[in-house]
């Protein structure tokens, strides 16, 4: 009972057609006594992580200290100075489909475990993790609970934390191409500049979003061609 979560679709605006699903957003309510222990795991991870280095400098979201308007900052005066320079800059903004839905528990605690976290720290994250199951409730309507083989869940204070971790070696692919990037949660937004004709910037990035999709896909992540755009 403690693993099952109730989700309720929400409209994302009152002013949205009600008869079009994709104008909903779940919520999901996990267990009272779920969050107390998970609040109490959540006050000393971040610190960890903070404390190690081991999240990236360009990774903007869920930390303490940064938000939005620091990863805009960042990326708009990157972008002056390069124009102050003569050059000509690409941008590239990236989103993800579900991307906390679909995250994959293996992966996730190998990361962990990389982290250098313990057998028992790691075990508690495998049982946070597995066994998980969801049920939907509209209309006063409640279905039968289904289980969730992949993701974290919805509505921990610990997903976000853990998500930073699950894509932190997308950062170091991206620096592999001599590209500049900022991250906030699962956004990227990627650019490059050059004193060249732009066609050389195109070409680089072109061959980085390569490499950034064939990572994805064998991380279980996809891109989201609506809301990706140069």
């Amino acid at each position: 009972a403690l693993k099952e979560a109730v989700v309720r679709p929400l409209l994302k605006k009152p002013a949205l057609d009600p008869a079009d699903l994709s104008n909903y957003r779940p919520v999901s309510n996990l267990r009272f006594i779920a969050k107390v222990v998970e609040n109490v795991v959540a006050r000393q991870f971040p610190q960890h992580l903070e404390e190690s280095s081991y999240l990236d400098p360009l990774q903007s979201g869920f930390r303490s200290g940064y938000s939005t308007e620091t990863a805009l900052v960042a990326l708009v005066d990157d972008l002056w100075r390069a124009r102050d320079r003569g050059c000509s800059s690409v941008l590239v903004l990236l989103d993800l489909s579900a991307a906390f839905d679909t995250i994959d528990h293996g992966i996730m605690l190998r990361r962990l475990e990389g982290l250098g976290m313990g057998n028992t720290v790691l075990r508690w994250f495998s049982s946070f993790l597995s066994g998980r199951t969801q049920s939907v409730l509209a209309g006063g309507q409640r279905s039968s609970p289904r289980p969730l083989g992949c993701g974290v869940p919805q509505g921990s204070v610990l997903s976000p934390l853990l998500f930073n971790i699950y894509v932190k070696p997308l950062g170091e692919i991206i620096r592999g191409f001599g590209v500049d990037f900022h991250q906030y949660a699962d956004d990227t937004q990627l650019y490059i500049s050059t004193p060249d004709h732009p066609s050389v910037a195109v070409d680089v990035l072109a061959r980085c979003l390569e490499a950034v999709r064939i990572w994805m896909g064998s991380n279980g992540l996809k891109l989201n061609p609506s809301k990706t755009e140069w």
